[in-house]
């Protein structure tokens, strides 16, 4: 396998081998439950969507539960790891994309009515997240939903042992500031010890345009 090299040292991080062996460390049936118990809180709050796209996919664990809850809606990501995609593609119901979001051409994509990242932003280089926002404002034609960890002001936290890798900071916000005309719908937070259905402490924000 041909590794290309990107715009970032965050981009060539997840699409080496550390990409790869996140895989593993979460696929599980227990991530599954707690992803179906989120989307449907989420989707809950949204009306008319027929069809999703998933920045940063990984294997596709999220478009898992959202093709459970939404049958016959089309869904459709982009991802970045070569190993993850190839699981990936054969998940969604609608187009999976291999690549970054930074070498993507939104305006070549059809517009998604649910438009989505979910621990992806954090681990963007805070300097392309303006360029990022404007893809994803761009892709979608109604709803951006952010599910990352917020942190009121920008800052950077090591993970798992490297340093510039993990960004936390006010997405959503970020994102109202720059568009105007886009609306926060919901929000929420998802706690790692709730005794049901546990997630990574991930906070999400439901937008519309």
């Amino acid at each position: 396998m041909t590794h290309k090299t990107y715009q970032t040292e965050q981009e060539d991080f997840w699409a080496g081998s550390f990409g790869t062996e996140y895989i593993e460390r979460n696929r599980t049936p227990q991530l599954l439950a707690s992803n179906l118990h989120l989307f449907s809180k989420i989707i809950g709050s949204t009306k008319g969507v027929n069809s999703f796209l998933e920045i940063g996919a990984n294997i596709g664990l999220n478009i898992d539960a959202i093709n459970l809850l939404c049958p016959g809606k089309r869904t459709s990501a982009l991802e970045l790891n070569e190993n993850a995609f190839r699981t990936l593609q054969n998940k969604c119901t609608g187009t999976a994309h291999h690549g970054s979001i930074l070498d993507l051409n939104a305006a070549e994509l059809p517009k998604f009515d649910f438009v989505f990242t979910k621990g992806v932003l954090i681990h963007i280089h805070p300097d392309k997240l303006p360029l990022v926002y404007e893809k994803l404002f761009t892709l979608s034609s109604q709803y951006i939903c952010i599910i990352e960890y917020y942190n009121p002001t920008p800052v950077s936290v090591d993970y798992r042992g490297f340093r510039n890798k993990l960004f936390k900071r006010d997405f959503a916000g970020e994102m109202l500031t720059a568009y105007p005309s886009a609306t926060l719908v919901d929000y929420g937070f998802q706690y790692h010890r709730d005794p049901a259905f546990p997630q990574d402490d991930l906070s999400w924000f439901l937008l519309e345009k």
